[in-house]
């Protein structure tokens, strides 16, 4: 007799964190990836099952499809985005609904574990003094949620993502030169960053979580994990940058990015950092096998997207 496939539901399949955990998934094997999506017949979808992942439809505003999309579950993989355009005309506290209905539907199916993908609350960490870091304060605020629920789960908290320098213009060529600008608004040269590369770290993190979680002595349980590759300032980032791809690199701060909350992000990721208080990488993770990588493979990696 067959064993049943041990499935893992993954949010956000298709974006940057999603096809991180997808990746890492079907390359291994243990688990069957469902890949939850809104568009079933989206080109990622459809590119996601020739690879061997289920697709099922599913809209965090719509506990039901959640429920149908989570049926015969092991595990989820949650994540919400605060930039979703149907979410962000709903109010800047509505991603906290998404949350919430996707741990509600988890404890309903009777899911065996929940890796929350979640942020540091900037409100509470600098005494109000960064009251409008939304897309941070409604995740850490849905980590409570999750902890009162009593669906067993870890929260997986992620950096500054490596994979901003092209999705976001964080690096860019100055006009008419061979020299590059590594361009952070509102940061301090010397303050450190928390750096993920999405692509290569976070999926193992979260596949070792999985492999993990049932093992009674491995401490995976209600605890939170830090997916951070690195941990460096500007400078040295800009420095490791400019010696892999051969051109100047230069670290500019500019003012604003013309998005309050996103200023108030930087502003507080540099006056606070991400998360002082931790080793970086996190060793409980290296013990579960993960091996993160450096800020020079990565840069190594990338040069072909800035020749």
């Amino acid at each position: 007799m067959s064993m049943s496939p041990r499935i893992v539901a993954v949010f956000g399949a298709t974006g940057t964190q999603g096809s991180s955990v997808m990746q890492a998934l079907l390359a291994d094997g243990t688990f069957v990836p469902r890949a939850i999506t809104r568009n079933c017949s989206s080109e990622k979808a459809l590119k996601l099952k020739t690879l061997g992942a289920e697709v099922a439809q599913a809209d965090l505003g719509d506990i039901d499809s959640l429920k149908q999309a989570l049926s015969g579950v092991e595990a989820v993989y949650g994540i919400t985005d605060y930039y979703d355009p149907k979410n962000v005309t709903q109010g800047h506290n509505s991603e906290m609904l998404l949350g919430k209905n996707l741990v509600d539907a988890a404890k309903s199916m009777d899911v065996k574990y929940f890796i929350w993908s979640s942020l540091p609350h900037c409100t509470r960490v600098s005494n109000g003094k960064y009251a409008n870091v939304y897309q941070f304060d409604n995740k850490a605020d849905i980590d409570d949620y999750l902890r009162d629920s009593g669906v067993p789960h870890s929260i997986l908290h992620t950096g500054w993502f490596s994979e901003n320098l092209w999705n976001y213009n964080n690096l860019v060529f100055v006009p008419d030169s061979d020299c590059l600008e590594l361009n952070v608004p509102r940061y301090d040269s010397q303050s450190p960053q928390y750096i993920t590369w999405v692509e290569r770290d976070l999926g193992q993190c979260a596949l070792a979580l999985l492999k993990h979680y049932k093992d009674p002595e491995s401490e995976i349980l209600s605890c939170t994990f830090y997916a951070v590759s690195a941990k460096l300032n500007y400078i040295q980032f800009a420095s490791i940058l400019q010696q892999a791809l051969g051109k100047p690199v230069s670290f500019v701060s500019s003012p604003t990015t013309g998005m309050q909350e996103m200023d108030e992000m930087y502003a507080f990721q540099s006056e606070f950092g991400l998360y002082p208080h931790t080793t970086i990488p996190d060793p409980r993770l290296i013990n579960l096998g993960v091996k993160f990588h450096t800020m020079e493979e990565f840069s190594q990696e990338i040069k072909g997207r800035f020749v």
